[in-house]
């Protein structure tokens, strides 16, 4: 009786007659060939110097660079993972010319050459212009969290640090106390030992002290770069493990991150500025964002919009040195569109009140002047009503938040007057339609680079973080571009192939 199931192969038991290449097992259209022509390209000439003809040869930089990339578009991040496809998966061998990097040469490699990654996140953005996949004619800016490689259980408050510091202090003074008037026993303590090792106690605490003096110093370090003069609050927390990293707040978890900024070509969602910012928020990242513009694509953008994040006084003086074309959401965004006075369960925000330059003094909704109560140092201004007309004002309960009936008062800097030019240019119908578009240019970045798994940095101190970031958005690009030659839409010839080496 026959057997309805096909046959093993003749191959799968007997070796062929004559040999034969294992990459032809892959099919015509596998990505990993495309991936292998442009990946090729890459200039690894700035770190080749770095490696000495004395001893074991090692694996090309291009190599190895290689594999990370192909290895991060494939949703694999790990060395060892790595170092198991290379041996194990026909695309990663045929990336890999058949050679297999061992895990902490690929480790190493990644932590060891953040500034070269950053190179090939600019080569990445030259290859995608001279290809026409980016014209800098629309750019969206956005941030998102990364999660740092630490944990709020290796991290300690700044007046946890000073008081572990003085008990430890305390213990280790006690414990060189007991071992001097130890001496005249030492040698019925230590039999054939010399007396003069360490205690294993005493060299234990002074290891923690020593770990807690750094991280004190780097905490202190920190705040007076951020708060010059003032003083250190004792809730302020460093991590151990990352001291470069900051709590910062996502969906309402707190947590050790990195803020990373990208900004993206509207044509095919090129990545063409990234770098990033110890900051929880976006209100200081337009200055460095659009010198990475500059520095990578040579140009800066025709428009640029951003979100609501992005509407403070210094991002907006920076957008108009630079003489971009910006729209930035103003106060809540696309979430006030639709929104008037006349909707009564909202509260009335800084957007319901108009300010007026010339006499540097806000008016209410309900025609109430708010003058300049006082104004910082540091250029914040304050502005207040007065409370008998607020206490009889209709919008009292929706704009008033004081529990003491104070008069509504309003925030702001010595800048506001680009606001409210900004506030004016987004009530136009064009302005809007323009802003539309930055849903569907950076949005859909972050979700493909985290729906491919990385949600966190395998390294650790803000240099070598933002390396594997540009490495992240350098494979990105390196995607896109191998997506576009599969649909046809371009084909890079003999002379852009080539200039990415010149």
């Amino acid at each position: 009786m026959r057997i309805p199931f096909k046959s093993a192969s003749l191959e799968f038991d007997h070796r062929q007659l004559f040999p034969s290449n294992v990459f032809d097992l892959l099919s015509d259209d596998h990505d990993c060939y495309l991936f292998k022509d442009l990946l090729k390209q890459l200039d690894t000439s700035v770190i080749e110097s770095q490696y000495s003809y004395k001893g074991q040869h090692a694996y090309h930089p291009n190599q190895i660079v290689s594999i990370l990339i192909y290895g991060y578009s494939h949703g694999v991040f790990s060395s060892r993972e790595l170092e198991k496809r290379c041996n194990e998966d026909l695309g990663f061998m045929y990336i890999a010319g058949m050679n297999c990097p061992n895990f902490r040469v690929l480790s190493d490699f990644r932590k060891n050459n953040a500034e070269f990654f950053q190179y090939c996140f600019k080569q990445t953005v030259k290859l995608a212009v001279e290809m026409q996949l980016a014209s800098l004619g629309h750019v969206s800016l956005d941030g998102s969290k990364f999660k740092a490689n630490t944990s709020k259980h290796k991290a300690m408050s700044y007046k946890f640090l000073k008081a572990k510091e003085q008990a430890l202090g305390a213990e280790i003074d006690n414990l060189i106390r007991q071992a001097n008037a130890a001496d005249s026993e030492e040698d019925a303590a230590y039999k054939e030992k010399t007396g003069y090792e360490l205690p294993e106690d005493l060299q234990f605490k002074q290891q923690r002290l020593a770990v807690i003096k750094e991280a004190k110093a780097a905490l202190e370090a920190r705040e007076s770069s951020i708060n010059p003069g003032q003083p250190i609050a004792d809730k302020k927390q460093i991590s151990f493990a990352d001291s470069d990293a900051r709590i910062m707040c996502k969906n309402g978890n707190f947590d050790y991150s990195y803020n990373g900024q990208i900004s993206v070509d509207s044509d095919n969602q090129i990545i063409i500025g990234q770098h990033v910012s110890q900051n929880s928020n976006d209100q200081q990242e337009v200055d460095q964002a659009l010198a990475s513009i500059k520095e990578n694509a040579e140009n800066l953008p025709d428009k640029m919009s951003l979100d609501n994040g992005y509407q403070s006084g210094d991002n907006l003086e920076s957008l108009e040195q630079a003489e971009v074309d910006a729209y930035v959401a103003v106060d809540r965004g696309e979430k006030s569109c639709g929104e008037s006075l006349a909707d009564s369960d909202r509260k009335l925000h800084k957007s319901d009140f108009v300010y007026d330059e010339e006499s540097d003094c806000f008016t209410c909704p309900n025609d109430q002047r708010l003058p300049l109560k006082y104004e910082a140092k540091n250029g914040n201004c304050v502005y207040q009503g007065n409370a008998d007309i607020c206490a009889a004002c209709p919008f009292f309960i929706r704009c008033c938040q004081s529990k003491t009936g104070q008069a509504r008062t309003i925030n702001t800097d010595c800048k506001e007057g680009l606001r409210q030019a900004m506030r004016v240019k987004m009530e136009q119908t064009e302005a809007k339609e323009i802003y539309k578009q930055r849903k569907v240019i950076v949005e859909p970045v972050f979700g493909q680079i985290k729906n491919s798994g990385f949600r966190g940095f395998s390294v650790r101190g803000k240099d070598k973080v933002a390396g594997e970031f540009s490495l992240i958005c350098a494979t990105h690009n390196i995607k896109k571009m191998v997506k576009s030659m599969v649909k046809g839409l371009v084909r890079p010839n003999s002379e852009i192939t080539t200039m990415m080496a010149a």
